[in-house]
């Protein structure tokens, strides 16, 4: 029996690494079809438009009783918490920041959420990590950084205001990832995922009537939707939400938060190559030198630590 549950713990953990991997490789190539969006949309409407999809697709088949919701009895005070977290917190402080400052500056502060979640995750969780895995995650952020400096991108302190949102954005996005370690042993990835999704689209909605009310523009909200295109991206992107967030869910039950954290740093490899692919954007040698320095990073984070630590670890996950 113990070798039996060890064994289906084990199965578990593998495939969370998987899907870990899956879940960078979703969003870096989603970068892409989130610029071709913003040609008919602003950001904050593209975003109500992607909850709204991702809504939608989740909700037909909970509809026909094809997937379980339970919320009774549960503590719902920390669902709320997380989706006031992410998406809410997350996508607001990113929106407003980037309003104020570059996206270049968005993509180097965004790249250092490894760092901070594993600060949190030391602190409120007490994950251990050797310092081997401090300082391969400090090189994946490093590589990372490393891109965008030798793009000749730099931080312009006259943006201070957007910088310190989006300092704000990414120590959220942090404090959602270690938050999650604990939902998600009361609740099932699907209900969390679904309840994030309606809160998302609800709170979305409710600002982008707000903001084109105040500024008497409410009948080019649902202008995009005249597009064929647009809402068949989307549609798409709703799936890259709903899957991303099923996926998060999942892999945070099985890993620990740290770990998570830094794959996520692997999107800007994916979203590099997309643009080469599809937009016929050049590489450059420090986009392969940058990358090697992510996947070395990542691969140096996930290596087991102490026999004593990861076994803790592993228990407590399970």
């Amino acid at each position: 029996m113990s070798n039996g549950a060890s064994s289906k713990s084990s199965k578990g953990v593998k495939l969370a690494y998987m899907l870990a991997v899956i879940n960078a490789i979703v969003i870096g190539a989603s970068f892409l079809f989130v610029k071709l969006s913003l040609n008919y949309a602003s950001p904050f409407d593209t975003l109500t438009f992607r909850f709204a999809a991702a809504f939608i697709i989740l909700s037909i088949p909970t509809a026909f009783g094809l997937l379980k919701l339970n919320y009774r009895g549960k503590p719902i005070y920390k669902l709320l918490l997380l989706a006031t977290m992410y998406p809410i917190g997350f996508f607001t402080l990113q929106t407003f920041g980037l309003q104020h400052a570059t996206s270049v500056e968005g993509g180097i502060i965004s790249a250092f959420s490894p760092v901070v979640t594993l600060v949190l995750a030391s602190a409120f969780l007490k994950e251990a990590t050797s310092l081997l895995q401090k300082l391969s995650t400090l090189l994946s952020v490093f590589g990372i950084v490393f891109i965008f400096m030798m793009k000749g991108s730099s931080f312009d302190f006259s943006n201070l205001k957007g910088i310190v949102l989006l300092l704000l954005s990414c120590t959220v996005f942090a404090g959602y990832s270690v938050l999650a370690r604990s939902v998600t042993k009361h609740f099932t990835p699907v209900e969390i995922s679904y309840f994030m999704v309606s809160v998302g689209f609800a709170a979305a909605l409710v600002i982008s009537f707000t903001v084109h009310g105040t500024n008497g523009t409410l009948g080019s909200l649902f202008a995009p939707l005249t597009s064929l295109t647009f809402i068949g991206l989307i549609l798409f992107l709703g799936s890259v939400q709903l899957a991303t967030a099923l996926m998060g869910s999942y892999i945070l039950s099985r890993i620990e938060a740290s770990k998570m954290g830094v794959f996520l740093n692997l999107s800007t490899i994916v979203s590099i190559a997309a643009g080469a692919l599809v937009l016929g954007e050049t590489i450059a040698w420090y986009h392969l030198v940058g990358s090697l320095l992510i996947i070395v990073g990542v691969i140096g984070t996930n290596l087991p630590a102490r026999q004593r630590g990861t076994t803790k670890i592993k228990t407590t996950a399970a």
